[in-house]
């Protein structure tokens, strides 16, 4: 499945028998463009005490992320369309928290979904980010690889790292990235979002998604670019965000939580 690009493998866990321990290296083997399926991230569809169901998400890497904004649209079309779930309102627990998504339908069938993200968390420590600079971080200097940038940094439930540039189309994302993404001031490493303000209401974006590389979209990232963009005061609150794979349309709201709006598909399935 797809949302703006950024693609999942989803197994309903409920009916699958894996093993924990074996995880990391399916996702890594799955994961895999070339030897394997191919994409972003593996998605387990399991049972909830908490929610609806759970979802878990682990990295083409290996590792288990806290939370995906583009992977949680596909979990709910996929629960949804198999029947799994009669409602249009669905939560789901995932490893930084429950998420209440609510869902738009043609015929029988998710189209579009609308996440609640919850808060936006903005104190350092709790990004987290090493060291005792200001908190929130905004405008912050940070020195990767040979060069300086200005950076604002936050969590969406998992930590964003926000650069403004004047060209994103033409920035070496493959090279700043990864420089960024590892660098010593994440102790858990970060997503870094690329981030061309184009008005008051509009910006594009590229994403260097931790442990996956650069990926067509990021529903986190587009939501931490856009409080990112707001705290900075080069946006607004209500604003589209242009990616690479589509576009997605963010909400800060005044109770402070930040809902993302965007597509969900279904490429194909299979057996494996």
């Amino acid at each position: 499945m797809q949302g703006c690009g950024n693609d999942f493998i989803l197994v309903n866990r409920l009916e699958e028998r894996l093993e924990d321990e074996d995880l990391p290296e399916l996702a890594r083997r799955w994961c895999d463009r070339h030897f394997g399926v191919g994409a972003d991230g593996l998605v387990l569809v399991e049972p909830s005490k908490q929610a609806n169901y759970r979802m878990r998400m682990l990295n083409p890497d290996g590792t288990e992320s806290e939370i995906c904004g583009n992977s949680i649209r596909c979990f709910a079309k996929y629960v949804f369309d198999r029947r799994l779930h009669a409602d249009t309102l669905l939560k789901v627990e995932t490893n930084s928290g429950v998420r209440l998504l609510k869902l738009r339908t043609r015929g029988r069938e998710v189209d579009q979904v609308r996440v609640d993200m919850g808060m936006p968390i903005l104190e350092r420590r709790d990004i987290p980010l090493r060291g005792d600079g200001p908190s929130p971080v905004v405008s912050e200097r940070l020195q990767a690889g040979g060069r300086k940038f200005e950076v604002t940094c936050l969590s969406m439930g998992n930590p964003h790292c926000i650069v403004i540039v004047e060209d994103v189309d033409n920035y070496p994302v493959e090279r700043y990235g990864p420089e960024i993404e590892t660098h010593k001031l994440f102790p858990k490493r970060t997503n870094v979002e690329f981030v061309q303000p184009l008005s008051n209401s509009e910006l594009k974006q590229r994403t260097w998604e931790r442990g996956a590389g650069e990926t067509l979209a990021s529903g986190t990232g587009a939501s931490a670019a856009v409080v990112a963009c707001a705290l900075t005061n080069r946006t607004a609150r209500r604003v589209t965000a242009h990616l690479p794979g589509g576009d997605l349309f963010v909400e800060w709201t005044g109770d402070d939580h930040v809902y993302l709006n965007g597509p969900a598909a279904e490429v194909f399935n299979g057996e494996l």
